[in-house]
């Protein structure tokens, strides 16, 4: 008699235990079916936070500017001067000078204190890994390209490696004038809420 107390008793509790995660299912389903774009929209400020914060002092930094290829104008910080298009994931971007959180809204950033393309040394790019920007970078191979527009050229770069490293890895993004590397970084993992301390690296070598 007891142990069919017992028994019935187990049951129960697993029977409730399945109701109970059917009912948090549908409920997670049915606020992201009425509410999907918000929490997207809440995701992406999250991210945007965590990077502006991760960037904060670049601004202050030196910015690396030379007369070597001939570029008249340098553009404002905050303002956009090109745009990226990698067309194996379909993105095709605005890039605005500087990593700001007013700047990620809009677009691509471009480290302040990385060198411009065409100038032959480290271009590092940033931006957020919602579905409208790079959450795609898992499906980019060895020998893909990216292309970056400007006023003043076209400059094509041809995918050499991927990494996912740590946010404090600044090391595996290194600034050096030796040869013209195109960095492009987001948060990773792709699918996240919230903070992470994870970057996903696209490496990329210009084509001449």
């Amino acid at each position: 008699m007891h142990k069919k107390i017992i028994e019935k008793t187990v049951k129960a509790t697993i029977i409730n235990i399945i109701v109970a995660l059917c009912f948090t299912i549908a409920v997670v389903g049915i606020i992201y079916l009425f509410y999907g774009a918000k929490i997207e929209q809440t995701i992406s400020i999250v991210s945007k936070i965590a990077i502006d914060k991760e960037n904060a002092k670049a601004e202050t930094l030196p910015t690396i500017i030379t007369e070597e290829n001939g570029m008249e104008n340098y553009p404002k910080y905050g303002e956009q001067y090109a745009t990226i298009e990698i067309p194996k994931i379909d993105v095709n971007l605005p890039v605005y000078f500087g990593e700001r959180l007013d700047i990620l809204k809009k677009g691509v950033g471009h480290l302040s204190n990385s060198y411009f393309p065409g100038e032959g040394g480290s271009v590092i790019y940033m931006g957020h890994n919602t579905k409208n920007m790079f959450r795609r970078f898992s499906e980019l191979r060895k020998d893909d390209m990216i292309t970056v527009k400007t006023s003043y050229g076209e400059y094509n770069y041809k995918i050499y490696d991927m990494q996912i490293i740590n946010e404090t890895e600044m090391e595996k993004m290194p600034i050096q004038k030796q040869k013209e590397i195109l960095m492009v970084f987001t948060c990773y993992p792709f699918i996240n809420i919230g903070y992470t301390k994870q970057r996903y690296v696209v490496y990329s070598e210009l084509q001449k």
